[in-house]
């Protein structure tokens, strides 16, 4: 993400900085209000599981409103055009459905506190070990990438230096989270959730006014950039040249299977939100429920990006200052009145805070449930790792902070992140769905799996793509085919090991491999929650032909 463009100063007044004062008041409130329900580590790390689904599952899609959400998919609208939707329904919802239906009981039913713990207990030690490394070294950096992204925003916006929005954000994510745990955290995603709509949605609806609605908006753009850049599927033949550097088959293998799969159902900020849930049935619905806002969120990013692409036709060319990723707050500056203004810059503040703290919190978790009580202090009272969670939550920030000036030297966060994606979550995921449904999988497969999948993804993307060896049009496209490789290369090397090597024995995979569930008794305290309409598959189905029928006016 480049630095944004120097005039978008906004002009900010009393109103907007009150308005903006009075969220962070309440943010710090929720903090200080969740901590009375934090008496055990459970409580901190995983809010007792005792959270409604409702909570939980806005909490899961607020987590995911993070930079690259806000500012990355409005570039992408201005940039790519309506092909941004796949981000969405292809390559969010069914992954999501699928981690409610068919991941979730595993999960929850398993009584596991992390991802990586799951690992632990389907294959070995050096697959938990390697895996909770990986995670907790991904999730500081891509919190700080939140923490960078917020800063130069406000750098922009409201002319604060740099360190200074990186310091006051990662300190106020310090304080609510050390104090009220992951029930802060999610709390406030609620309301963060909200907030951002309350930004975007009059940045749309005004930004649609401006260009003279929809319509009028097709019509501009179609004869600027032609008619495939107002369509989802439009010049992806194998063999068409279109600016997003991928064809349909990559689209659906590399972003919809691979790439989303990965990250949507291993990915522990949203995992997380599920596994605080008050049952299995509540853990199921989390991302099921999440699913339908996900659905029309890239409506409130597309949009502001299309509009931009109209007022500022020569936006990310080299003949403009303007960046893509200065879409929304172009709009900002050029639409909105103050108060309006406040709202909106304050819906921004919450967009990265709510991703930071996400990737904080699982942080936390996993350093402290899966390396440090695993492998470093054993054995120790419970108050002692509550203790150690909360330090570890601030060194966690502190490091995100350093993260955050790290992630300056990188000019596109969004391909970026996508990159570390194929890189971890896409070998993480090969792993999980061999062992989730192939009972025979050996214990040394998972760890070789996730090396191997690690190992080829880099090699694709470094030797093969940048070194030139084979052209690829963009780094989009790159990843999906990292991606693609990735998960290939870590299913063939878990086959082969598992050949030589010895499976676990079957006493040990109860509940952890498709077909060997037992009832859960806790399962008996779900008798409110079957009311036809909280129904999972009902919620799963739904949202997959509600995302498949959204492409309609967009196919052709």
């Amino acid at each position: 993400m480049q630095t944004l463009a120097e005039g978008l100063r906004l002009p900010t007044n009393g109103l907007d900085y009150a308005i903006l004062a009075i969220y962070f008041v309440v943010v710090l409130g929720i903090g200080f209000a969740a901590r009375a329900s934090v008496k055990t580590s459970l409580d901190f790390f995983l809010s007792g599981r005792s959270l409604p689904a409702w909570v939980t599952g806005l909490a899961f899609v607020a987590a995911n409103l993070g930079a690259t959400e806000i500012l990355g998919m409005a570039a992408t609208g201005a940039q790519y055009g309506v092909a941004v939707v796949h981000w969405y329904w292809i390559g969010a919802i069914p992954a999501m459905v699928f981690l409610g239906l068919v991941m979730m009981p595993f999960y929850y039913r398993s009584k596991v506190r992390s991802v990586p713990e799951f690992l632990l207990q389907r294959f070995d030690k050096s697959a938990h070990l390697l895996s909770s490394i990986l995670f907790a070294f991904a999730a500081i950096l891509i919190a700080g990438v939140n923490l960078y992204a917020l800063s130069i925003v406000v750098e922009a916006l409201l002319g604060w230096p740099q360190w200074v929005a990186i310091v006051v954000a990662g300190l106020f994510v310090l304080i609510y989270i050390t104090i009220g745990g992951l029930s802060s955290a999610i709390y406030n995603e609620v309301l963060q959730f909200f907030v951002i709509l309350a930004a975007l949605i009059p940045i749309t609806v005004l930004g649609l006014k401006r260009v003279g609605g929809w319509d009028a908006m097709s019509e501009s753009l179609t004869k600027q950039h032609g008619g495939d850049f107002m369509t989802a599927w439009g010049g992806t033949g194998i063999g068409d040249a279109n600016p997003l550097g991928a064809n349909w088959l990559t689209i659906i293998l590399g972003l919809g299977f691979v790439l989303s799969f990965g990250y949507w159902t291993t990915n522990f900020a949203e995992v997380q939100r599920a596994l605080s849930a008050k049952n299995l049935s509540a853990a199921k619905r989390t991302p099921l429920i999440a699913a339908f806002p996900k659905i029309f969120i890239v409506f409130a990013v597309m949009i502001p990006g299309l509009v931009a692409a109209v007022i500022v036709p020569q936006i990310g060319t080299p003949d403009s200052d303007l960046t893509y990723n200065d879409a929304i707050p172009l709009l900002m500056q050029e639409l909105l009145p103050n108060g309006v203004l406040g709202i909106a810059v304050t819906g921004l503040l919450a967009a990265f805070m709510a991703g930071m703290a996400a990737n904080v919190s699982s942080f936390n978790t996993v350093f402290t449930t899966d390396i440090w009580q695993r492998y470093v202090v054993k054995g120790k009272p419970d108050t002692y790792y509550l203790k150690f969670g909360r330090l570890i939550t601030a060194i966690g920030v502190l490091a995100s902070i350093g993260t955050a000036f790290i992630a300056a030297s990188f000019s596109n966060i969004m391909s970026y992140l996508q990159t570390l994606f194929s890189f971890f979550n896409v070998p993480m995921f090969v792993v999980f769905i061999i062992g989730m449904f192939w009972k025979r999988a050996s214990m040394k497969s998972g760890v070789w799996g996730l090396i191997a999948g690690t190992g080829a993804a880099m090699v694709n993307y470094f030797w093969i793509y940048k070194g030139g060896v084979i052209d690829i049009p963009s780094d989009q496209g790159a990843n999906f085919v990292s991606a693609i490789v990735g998960f290939v290369a870590g299913a063939v090397v878990m086959v082969v090991v598992t050949l030589f090597t010895a499976p676990k024995p079957d006493a040990e995979l109860a509940g952890l491999v498709y077909g060997t569930e037992s009832p859960d008794p806790d399962e008996a305290l779900e008798e409110a929650d079957k009311a036809w309409y909280r129904k999972p598959a009902l919620l799963g189905w739904g949202a997959i032909v509600l995302a498949a029928a959204c492409y309609i006016p967009y196919s052709f």
